[in-house]
This record gives C-alpha cells, sequence and structure tokens, in this order.
C-alpha cells in the first residue's frame, strides 16, 4: 500500500509539473489499466469532445471482469494537456476463488460466482505533448451486487497508447 501511495504522488507530481503547450486531443486509445481488483487491457473512445466510453477487460486471480464506464472530462488546472473525469457505469465477470477486497480482508464468495455491479470513476488522465501517450491516475468505487451487496474502493493507473 505504501509503495502504491508513492508510486501515486511521484506520478501526480511528474503530471502537475509539465510545461503547458497545445494539447493533443485524440478520439480513441488502447492500453493497459492496473487496479486494485483487476489488471487488463483498456480502450477509450471519445463520443462527444467532452464524453467518452471506457471499456476494461480486467484478469484478476480466478476469474475475468469486463467493465463499461461512461465519463465526462474537463480541462484540469488550465493545462491543456490535463484533462479531469468522473463517471459511471457496470460491470459483469466471473470469480472461482475469494473476492479480493482492496486494502482489507477478502470477501468469501462461492466457487464460480457471478460478479454483478455498479463502478464509479474519477481521476485525472495527462497527454503527453508530442506523443501519442497518454497516462492516468483515477479512484474507483465499486458496488457489488452479485455475491454481496457490498462496497469497497480502490486506486487505478493507466498507460494507453493514442490513435
Amino acid at each position: 500500500m505504501k509503495k502504491l501511495l508513492l508510486f501515486a504522488l511521484t506520478l501526480s507530481g511528474f503530471l502537475f509539473s509539465g510545461k503547458k503547450s497545445d494539447a493533443q486531443t485524440y478520439q480513441f486509445a488502447a492500453g493497459l489499466k492496473f487496479g486494485g481488483y483487476e489488471n487488463g487491457i483498456s480502450g477509450k473512445y471519445f463520443v462527444k469532445p467532452d464524453a467518452a466510453l471506457e471499456g476494461i477487460f480486467g484478469f484478476r486471480k480466478g476469474g475475468v471482469v469486463i467493465t463499461g464506464l461512461y465519463e465526462i472530462n474537463q480541462t484540469a488546472f488550465d493545462v491543456a494537456e490535463l484533462k479531469f473525469y468522473f463517471g459511471g457505469g457496470a460491470h459483469v465477470g466471473s470469480i472461482g476463488d475469494a473476492y479480493q477486497r482492496f486494502g482489507s480482508s477478502n470477501h468469501d464468495v462461492p466457487n464460480n460466482q457471478i460478479l454483478i455491479g455498479a463502478d464509479g470513476v474519477v481521476g485525472l488522465e495527462y497527454v503527453i505533448p508530442k506523443a501519442p501517450i497518454a497516462v492516468s491516475l483515477d479512484l474507483n468505487p465499486r458496488l457489488e451486487l452479485a455475491g454481496g451487496p457490498f462496497f469497497d474502493l480502490a486506486p487505478g493507473i493507466g498507460v494507453k497508447y493514442i490513435f
């Protein structure tokens, strides 16, 4: 936990210390997402200049989860390359072991449990100037409905290639 927090603070320092330049906007990006629940492949597609759909195909111990999010994006701190985003969505998946909750004890679920729930996201995304790369740092609240209900909250870090 301490290493993750230190990494997040270091990443935030790099994000906020970048010099201001012309923003590189994009319509689609794909990459990797590392989080407290699952690690996996993500894709983000802008349906409007300030609204995007993000899909995540995540792997976890003993299972897989597909998450879909609708995100509102706004310029953060008057830095064109830095976007604040927030939104919500849902997930569905399966797990064959205990549900690993972020930063707390496991939530025991029967073997081969289906996961269904609601997801939220709030975070920052930085598009590296003159490079087709976007990095993100976010916080992901989750309400697990099947096998629950229970609430969990975890950080996430993403790296995407802009097409």
